[in-house]
């Protein structure tokens, strides 16, 4: 050792013994010993500190400083000890050992630093992950030309071209959610024009019904309610504002740069109007829409900074950021400070407060007219108003009072007095409810005050790393930046919070374009070409076309981030239109389609389900948007006993349901809607016998099959002609001749029995033709897409 020593000491000579331990020592310890003995420090060694290493842990001191022989910490590194060797798995190499020889012998300086130790290392084979690559230009490439190339080299044949009947209803669904019409259907059929498909694309991009669909798939991911999810999970009837942005975000083809920088920081950028700022603001619904947790969800904002972060991460990167909440992501490049760079970012941004259970008043909701305005539309009422407020106050200082009383006594300290004519901490409660009624009752005399369920800046601050993520545990503060592994961009304004750069870094990553591109794939076929389209790490699944993935992304950008136009190269690409009948000898090479060699079969999803019965029983309410008829916000009184909890019946689309944190709406949660509690970046179908009883006996099926049985009688004048329109409404194509005969006769004595069973005469007919259509709408011929 000792000639290492002499030969390391020449070497170092003209350094610094600063320099030394930060370029040669410090790199070592955070690369090899940071991990078990920093904040949970084995045997009780810590090793990021002086002070810490010349306490030692359980077997003395680690460092004789200027003796290296008398070192524990380097006979246990030179693996000399007689109990303890480190690091596993294996002995140091000599030039590391005589490093840290040198620096005991220079006096184990160790400089405190502005940059903490860290163990944490972006290894190069970390950054060469293919996820965090630019994107490679394909010259010349195309869908089809990358798709055929792969299947040729498999030697695998690709399907023929979908029939039109099947296309139409394959594109109409997919675009809309919708059954397609007899009359788009025969205008279809008729149009012998090669531009006749292309026709139906721009016709269905351009409907209301186009945002409805594709805002409902962005709505999954980014785990949309209309609740705020504490323990009493109380409702938020103006999120609905931001649901309904997203709907007309797609409708009017917003570019996704602009989709992204709305949501993150609308309320920052600038606006040519006041209804653009105002929808810029509504579209910070995205973040205020986070979930709130436990009885007193503003204690517990971490955890909701915490749900900011993993929604952020994987809607729009499509990496699992808050995996490094309590440590370092253990399959990523992503550091704990990293998360808590961006805990900051959110910790200096104002969040709305819905309610909870020890306070049942909305709080800090942006409000649409400025505070003078507001001023001014309150003056009639102010005096009254200002009584009432003292009143609240007072019994909110009250309940705070209370509090720590209890805690006091808990504790063994004496209790803060009482003043004199408190009343009981049991009436606070009933008295403050008592007066926010009137308080609201008040204010309805001057008219609504708007305002959305949405952000704004609040104080600009740093986050602490907050040991093992819990709150009461906090350690180093972190500066609020970017990823390192995707360019670590630290604030170029500090008195803002930084959403406005985040979401600028975000669009500046190779990842926003891929994982984009891959959910709007993923909803036209099915699956990724990632087929975890939340997970674009290690973990994650590779690309199985990484040229395409990578080439629809490049066209993505430099078509100015339009969604439509992506539809469209998608849509008119042979790929789609494959039939999903293909030769049967490609399963045994590709059993899992993963090459593209047909088009994968797809049951409707529960929005189209639901949607499909209303519209083909004639009872589909195509008003857009709305707010859902939650109780007045006088009379909440929810508690985690007693959490909100409803069901609003409507006629609307499904997109427009009412859906909550705490309950599933239950025919959703039936046949698997996405999960408001975190992302849903798939829907897994799943098949139970509930479903099939659904379909056959439920109500929603009952009345609408009779809907469109009334429907079928009053437009056609016999059973066969009602038959054979039945099947071309549902599944787009007419009933056989052979089908029509034996429906026609099943109806005649369907009507018989009906009549010996007492039914009246004039339901006769729609009775019976209503259970012959409930047996259509539960066939696959129906539930499936081909």
């Amino acid at each position: 050792m000792l000639t290492g020593l002499l030969l390391m000491t020449a070497v170092a000579a003209a350094q610094d013994p600063a320099e030394h331990f930060e370029t040669r020592v410090r790199p070592l310890l955070v690369k090899k010993c940071h991990a078990c003995h920093t904040s949970a420090p084995q045997a009780g060694l810590r090793l990021d500190s002086r002070e810490a290493l010349l306490k030692g842990g359980k077997s003395g001191a680690a460092v004789v400083p200027g003796d290296p022989d008398k070192s524990l910490l380097l006979a246990v590194l030179n693996h000399t000890h007689a109990k303890i060797q480190m690091p596993p798995p294996g002995k140091l190499p000599q030039e590391e050992l005589d490093a840290v020889a040198l620096w005991i012998q220079q006096g184990a300086v160790f400089p405190a630093s502005t940059k903490p130790l860290a163990s944490f290392r972006i290894s190069d084979e970390q950054r060469a992950h293919w996820a965090f690559q630019p994107l490679a230009k394909q010259a010349g490439a195309s869908i089809d030309s990358v798709v055929r190339a792969r299947l040729a080299a498999k030697k695998l044949k690709p399907a023929p071209a979908a029939d039109k009947i099947t296309l139409l209803r394959r594109v109409t669904y997919d675009l809309t959610g919708l059954p397609a019409s007899i009359d788009e259907l025969d205008a279809f059929l008729s149009d012998t024009s090669p531009q006749a498909y292309e026709k139906v694309i721009d016709r269905l991009l351009a409907s209301p019904r186009y945002g409805e669909r594709w805002g409902r798939h962005w709505l999954d991911v980014v785990r949309y309610a209309d609740t705020a999810g504490d323990s009493s999970d109380y409702p938020v009837p103006q999120a609905h504002k931001y649901r309904d942005w997203v709907i007309a975000a797609f409708n009017r083809d917003l570019p996704y740069d602009q989709f992204v920088r709305e949501q993150l920081a609308g309320d920052l950028l600038l606006s040519s109007n006041e209804e653009d700022r105002w929808q810029r603001l509504v579209a910070t619904g995205y973040v205020a829409n986070t979930r709130r947790f436990s009885v007193v969800p503003e204690r517990q904002m971490h955890l909701s900074h915490d749900d900011t972060i993993d929604n952020v991460g994987k809607a729009f990167l499509g990496l699992s950021v808050n995996c490094a909440r309590c440590h370092d992501h253990k399959y990523d490049p992503i550091s704990n400070k990293d998360y808590y760079a961006l805990s900051g970012i959110f910790a200096s941004t104002r969040y709305p407060f819905a309610g909870s259970e020890n306070r049942n008043q909305q709080a800090d909701f942006v409000r649409r007219k400025s505070d003078a305005e507001i001023a001014l539309q309150l003056l009639p009422i102010k005096p009254e108003l200002d009584v009432i407020d003292g009143k609240l106050k007072t019994l909110e200082d009250l309940r705070k009072l209370y509090t720590e009383r209890a805690a006091a006594v808990r504790a063994g300290k004496q209790p803060p007095p009482l003043p004199e004519g408190t009343i009981e901490q049991t009436k606070i409660k009933p008295e403050y409810n008592k007066t926010l009624g009137q308080r609201m009752e008040l204010l309805a005399k001057v008219g609504p005050i708007e305002d959305a369920y949405a952000v704004v800046d609040a104080k600009a601050v740093d986050s602490p790393i907050l040991l093992r993520g819990e709150a009461d545990k906090k350690g180093e503060t972190v500066e609020r930046r970017f990823l390192e592994v995707l360019g670590g961009q630290t604030l170029r304004d500090k008195q803002a919070s930084g959403r406005r750069e985040l979401a600028e870094w975000i669009l500046g990553t190779p990842l926003a374009a891929r994982v984009m591109v891959n959910r709007i794939w993923q909803f036209h076929f099915g699956k990724g070409i990632v087929t975890t389209p939340n997970d674009f790490g290690k973990r994650g699944m590779k690309p199985t076309h990484p040229e395409l993935l990578d080439y629809l992304a490049s066209q993505f950008v430099e078509g100015g981030w339009r969604v439509k136009r992506l539809h469209r190269e998608i849509l008119l690409s042979s790929t789609y239109r494959q039939s999903s009948a293909g030769e049967a000898s490609n399963a045994a090479v590709d059993p899992n389609n993963e090459l593209l060699w047909k088009f994968d079969r797809r049951r409707l999803d529960a929005e189209s389900l639901r949607d499909s019965l209303l519209a083909l029983g004639g009872t589909l309410d195509l008003k857009m948007g709305g707010a859902h008829p939650f109780p007045p916000m006088q009379e909440w009184r929810y508690t985690q006993h007693r959490p909100y909890a409803a069901v609003y019946e409507s006629n609307q689309r499904s997109v427009y349901l009412m859906t909550q944190r705490i309950q599933r709406h239950p025919y959703l949660a039936m046949f698997d809607g996405a999960d408001t509690n975190a992302s849903t970046p798939v829907r897994s179908p799943s098949i139970t016998p509930i479903q099939a009883l659904f379909q056959l006996n439920s109500k929603l099926v009952e009345e609408n099959s009779e809907a469109f049985a009334a429907r079928l009688l009053a437009a056609y004048a016999d059973d066969r002609a009602r038959v054979d329109a039945a099947h071309r409404m549902a599944t787009g194509r007419g009933a056989s001749t052979e089908l029509q005969a034996r429906a026609a006769q099943y109806l005649s004595a369907a009507q018989v029995a009906l009549q010996k069973a007492g039914t009246a005469e004039e339901s006769h007919r729609r009775k019976a033709l209503a259970s012959y259509l409930r047996a259509l709408l539960a066939s696959n011929e129906f539930l499936f897409v081909d």
